[in-house]
């Protein structure tokens, strides 16, 4: 196996790849909201691949919180054949270091505090994703030591001019 960045002619492949491991209407979630008419940030944006097909990927976004700009990770999605063989958590720490070395300094998702504490994700108290959003779901990690202090507020989509 191997990890690549996502190219643009993969894209309808990890479409397919994230309805098989998501629940329909996943578009409606309101981190899509996020995430409409904005680019990808593509150099963290990485797939896995064996014998050709693609077992698993993961996305990132820009957003910004206040005047701080800050990494929307997700989804990352592991197909349901590969689950449980660290894919995911092996493409989750490959895209951080690649996040971390391209001097970003913080990250978020919308995800379960007991599966990603065990990469230093912590619940984000004063960062407001847009609603129906579990406040308990909004987890953050600092990429460079100090990135969450003072950053509070909602959370917007970064739309280039």
């Amino acid at each position: 196996m191997e990890i690549t960045r996502e190219r643009p002619e993969d894209w309808h492949e990890v479409e397919a790849l994230m309805d098989l491991c998501f629940a329909p209407g996943r578009t409606a979630l309101s981190s899509y909201r996020l995430r409409d008419g904005v680019d990808p940030e593509r150099e963290l944006c990485l797939i896995l691949r064996a014998d050709g097909i693609i077992r698993a990927a993961i996305r990132y976004w820009p957003v910004r919180i206040g005047a701080h700009d800050a990494l929307l990770l997700g989804p990352i999605a592991v197909h349901p054949t590969a689950q449980g063989e660290g894919l995911g958590a092996w493409l989750m720490q490959e895209s951080l270091g690649r996040a971390r070395n391209a001097g970003w300094p913080r990250v978020m998702l919308v995800g379960d505090a007991p599966y990603y504490s065990r990469f230093g994700f912590a619940r984000l108290d004063h960062v407001e994703m847009p609603p129906p959003t579990n406040p308990d779901r909004v987890l953050g990690l600092e990429l460079q030591p100090g990135a969450w202090v003072d950053v509070s507020g909602p959370v917007s989509r970064i739309i280039d001019p």
